[in-house]
């Protein structure tokens, strides 16, 4: 361990542990049914600042599924090899070159040809060899019964791919999560009207993750912004970024609250695709209690299949093309939500993608009721979702436009003070 932060780590304790009746409390939302979310509670606990020491640390001793709090100091980078030294494009795969990758594709990223030059080939398979050296360096997963808790003001996992694969009862908390650049994001022409790059990795994936509460934490692209990738194709940047959060593969009972989401377009999808009903369908039950989404330019979120409660949350920053997406055989039952656009209308709020019901209940768009079921039914969607989540679970509300931003710019991401509306 880093001796400095070692040394800084009792005072930083004593600083970001919760009121202990807001820890006792626990989550809110899906993540309380059913038995709960406990995370490692009364398990050994770590505490890690370099990525050699996480990694040994969700391994547990060779019990990675035994209940387990691992206490991360500092800045954690992904690219850390064991050494110390932090790894890079080349080292993943020396030779790649980005712009010779570009140049085998025709005019504006028409069809790629391995013949197009004597390099295109060599940089084909380097752009997918180093693509899945990169995944296995940074890819970290969380096992069962974990809770990974940031430690002070400044704890950072920077361009780590967090996963949870089939994992149950984890608490990630007090956290910053800045999502990785995809060194070697490949570039389709055939997805969409003009092609799109698709990167690879997340900030955190859940893959069939059951009871998860995800708590003060701040995702976002960090140093890395989009703005300043390089240019593409048609004028426009490369994308190097995937998603913030996605929750996919049956994953259930899951809460996300008191976070921020910060300066990314496709910010948090849940479900594995149109097509997944058989994986889906009866899942993904999320809530989403008091977030800010700042600068989003979509999927804030994105649902398919899922029953998902929005309330509480505020959604501001730059218009986006949407916040929440109705997608296929969803149910989404949003609930007094702020949204600031200036200068944009309430339909920034909902689009329809592929869903057939919405329901909003009080919700205001630039200080004024929202109307966003009226907005839904333009769009041809029915506001009977099936569903009310107080006849599931326990949970109150903020009624006030005004008390929703002030709690929720105070509170929400890592580094923030904990506390209940």
């Amino acid at each position: 361990m880093r001796r400095a932060a070692a040394l800084l780590l009792g005072v930083c304790l004593l600083w970001s542990a919760p009121p202990a009746s807001a820890a006792e409390r626990g989550p809110v939302g899906w993540a309380s049914t059913g038995p709960g979310t406990s995370g490692g509670a009364g398990g050994r606990t770590w505490t890690v600042d370099t990525r050699a020491e996480l990694k040994e640390a969700l391994a547990n001793g060779g019990e990675p599924t035994a209940p387990k709090v691992i206490r991360v100091v500092g800045d954690i980078n992904g690219h850390e090899s064991d050494d110390g030294s932090l790894l890079g494009e080349q080292d993943y795969a020396p030779g790649y070159d980005l712009g010779k990758y570009m140049s085998c594709f025709g005019e504006d990223g028409s069809a790629w040809s391995d013949t197009r030059f004597d390099y295109c080939k060599q940089q084909r398979q380097l752009r997918q060899t180093g693509s899945n050296k990169e995944k296995a360096q940074i890819q970290l997963t969380v096992p069962s019964n974990t809770t990974l808790v940031g430690v002070g003001r400044d704890a950072r996992l920077l361009g780590v791919f967090l996963t949870v694969n089939t994992g149950r009862n984890i608490i990630v908390r007090d956290l910053h999560l800045e999502a990785p650049v995809d060194h070697f994001t490949s570039w389709s022409p055939d997805d969409g009207t003009r092609g799109s790059w698709n990167a690879r990795f997340d900030a955190l994936t859940v893959i069939t993750g059951k009871h998860l509460w995800i708590d003060h934490c701040t995702f976002t692209d960090g140093r890395f912004p989009d703005r300043e990738a390089p240019l593409g194709f048609h004028g426009e940047r490369v994308q190097r970024h995937d998603g913030l959060l996605d929750i996919e593969d049956g994953s259930d009972f899951v809460t996300v609250s008191d976070s921020r989401f910060e300066d990314h377009d496709k910010a948090i999808l849940i479900g594995s695709g149109d097509g997944r009903g058989d994986r889906d369908r009866g899942h993904l039950k999320v809530t989403f209690a008091r977030n800010l989404f700042d600068g989003i330019g979509q999927r804030a979120p994105r649902v398919r299949f899922g029953q998902v409660h929005v309330v509480n949350n505020v959604h501001r920053g730059r218009a986006p093309l949407y916040a929440l997406g109705v997608g296929v055989e969803s149910a989404i039952f949003s609930e007094r939500n702020v949204f600031r656009y200036p200068g944009g209308g309430p339909s920034l709020a909902v689009a329809d993608y592929g869903g057939d019901r919405f329901r909003d209940t009080g919700s205001w768009f630039n200080g004024r009721p929202a109307r966003l079921n009226a907005v839904a039914s333009g769009l041809g969607l029915g506001n009977d979702v099936g569903w009310d989540p107080a006849d599931v679970y326990d949970y109150r509300a903020v009624t006030s436009p005004v008390a929703v931003e002030r709690y929720v710019l105070r509170h929400a991401g890592a580094g923030r003070p904990h506390g209940r509306p």
